[in-house]
Formats: structure tokens, C-alpha cells, sequence
């Protein structure tokens, strides 16, 4: 019988590399026969129409996680926006965040930031550029455009924090097989832009000609719930659809269903995690 005298840790670490491998082997393979055409037009010109416009802080607190990441991160989103600030998504085309942004390395500049693994937050070169990708989904959702893939995290890490935006309302990206892919199903061209100011990540997309609707969106049945002495926090996303010369409602879309393990103690549970503890 073969016995490997190998560390289960460094068994498990050659594993995952070669997990990686196999996958972003097969996107690759993706991208080539998926006849899909994906967005590489930029323009310095601004498109004439906003459709939405989002603005995210660049430095928060998250739970007991080193600092200097948070810091490392702006360093990363400022490499990475210059490969998406001005990018038109043609009538047809793709968007992909992996194909454009491209594998951090440190040979690009990218430094270590924050990134979330297993619901752990680690140091990781090019840390914390998951904050555009989820500031693009947000602003996506306000649009046309078809979100056509998408991820997030199946673990919520750390206390909201001044949040403005519904729980899980973000796109992880994991280069290249964990995308954010928006597809432009409309005859008109639509454009990112993308800029790091004092305090914020800033973005908008705009459009070749005024959209017919408006969205908004917001969430239902947010809840937290405990199994086994396990947490756990669900909500839907949704939208409202309306016209925008009137304002008047068209409908409303389900965009999606989350759930998330949750790495802290919810404040509604906390009470009696004292008492289990004590």
C-alpha cells in the first residue's frame, strides 16, 4: 500500500494548487469556445447618459483584521481600475472582470490585502480588489445589462459596519473561474468608470442613449437563524423595474437568494452565547 510520509497540510496545499490549475485551465478553455465576444474597447470620452453612480469607503474596519490590508488594498484597486476605467460593453459584448483585470502578481505591483478564505481573512497579493467587482454588480443591477455570472462569499466574516447596502449584494471574483460576467443584451453601448478618490472608490455606468427604465433595489427576508450552534444569515435581493420619464412601476424582479455561515456571534444571539460560554 503507498503511504505518503507528506504532512497532511502540504498534502492538502498541493491539492488545492492543483485544483487551481485544473480550473483556470478549463476557463481558459471557456473563453475560447464559448463564442462568447467579450468587451476590450475603451474611451477616454464619457458616454452622455448616467444610468447609476456608486460610491464605496476605501478604509474600514472589519472585525480583528490588520489594518495595513486595508491600506495595501487602495495600492491594488489602483492597479486593477486601469485595466476597466473607460471599457465599453458593446451591444452583444461581454463584460468579465477576470479577462480584464488579469491575474495579480506582484510583478504588476499588486501587494498583499485582505482576502477572504473559508470565511478567514488572510493576506493575499492582490487582496481586496473584490471591492470594484462588487461595486460594478451594484451598479449592473441599476441598469440593462444582464448579470449572466456571478459569486459571493458562502461566509459572512465579520459584523456589518456601517453598511448602505443589503447583505450580499456583492460579486467575488477569484482569478479566473470565479467571475463577474455582464452581458449587454440592448442596442445601445454602455461604459464603466472607475476612480479612487481621498476616501472612496467611486464608479458609474453610462449609456450611448437615454434608458427607457430606472431600478431599484433592496432586499426581503433578511434573517439569522442558529443550527447546532452554528450561524447562519439568508436574504433575497430584488428589484423594482420603472419607467424613467414617469416614474411609474413596471414590476418586480427576483435577482437572487443568499446564504452565508456566519463567522460571529449575531447581537440577537448574543445573550445566550454569554450564558453558553459562562
Amino acid at each position: 500500500m503507498f503511504y505518503s510520509k507528506q504532512p497532511l497540510s502540504k498534502r492538502y496545499k498541493l491539492i488545492y494548487k492543483i485544483a487551481i490549475k485544473y480550473y483556470r485551465g478549463r476557463r481558459y478553455l471557456l473563453w475560447y469556445l464559448s463564442g462568447k465576444k467579450f468587451s476590450s474597447t475603451y474611451s477616454n470620452s464619457r458616454l452622455p447618459f448616467k444610468v447609476k453612480d456608486h460610491s464605496s469607503v476605501l478604509i474600514r474596519k472589519l472585525g480583528e483584521s490588520e489594518m495595513y490590508l486595508q491600506h495595501n488594498k487602495i495600492k491594488n484597486l489602483s492597479i486593477a481600475i486601469k485595466e476597466i476605467n473607460g471599457i465599453l460593453i458593446l451591444p452583444g459584448e461581454v463584460f468579465s472582470f477576470c479577462r480584464l483585470v488579469g491575474l495579480p502578481t506582484k510583478n504588476k505591483g499588486y501587494v498583499e490585502g485582505m482576502e477572504i478564505s473559508q470565511g478567514i481573512p488572510r493576506p493575499g497579493v492582490g487582496g481586496g480588489i473584490c471591492q470594484i467587482s462588487n461595486l460594478i454588480y451594484w451598479l449592473a443591477l441599476h441598469s440593462d445589462l444582464e448579470v449572466i455570472e456571478r459569486s459571493h462569499h458562502g461566509f459572512d466574516p465579520f459584523p456589518d459596519n456601517n453598511r448602505v447596502l443589503p447583505f450580499a449584494s456583492g460579486a467575488t471574483v477569484f482569478y479566473n473561474y470565479i467571475d463577474l460576467q455582464i452581458k449587454n443584451n440592448t442596442k445601445m453601448t454602455f461604459q464603466i468608470n472607475l476612480e479612487i478618490t481621498k476616501k472612496c472608490l467611486e464608479g458609474d455606468i453610462l449609456a450611448s442613449s437615454e434608458p427607457l427604465y430606472t431600478y431599484s433595489v433592496f432586499e426581503k427576508n433578511h434573517k439569522f437563524r442558529e443550527e447546532n450552534n452554528n450561524y447562519f444569515r439568508s436574504n433575497e435581493i430584488w428589484r423594482t423595474k420603472m419607467i424613467r420619464q414617469t416614474g411609474k412601476t413596471v414590476g418586480e424582479e427576483f435577482i437572487c437568494k443568499n446564504n452565508a455561515r456566519v463567522k460571529y456571534v449575531p447581537a440577537q444571539f448574543q445573550a445566550n452565547y454569554s450564558k453558553v460560554v459562562n
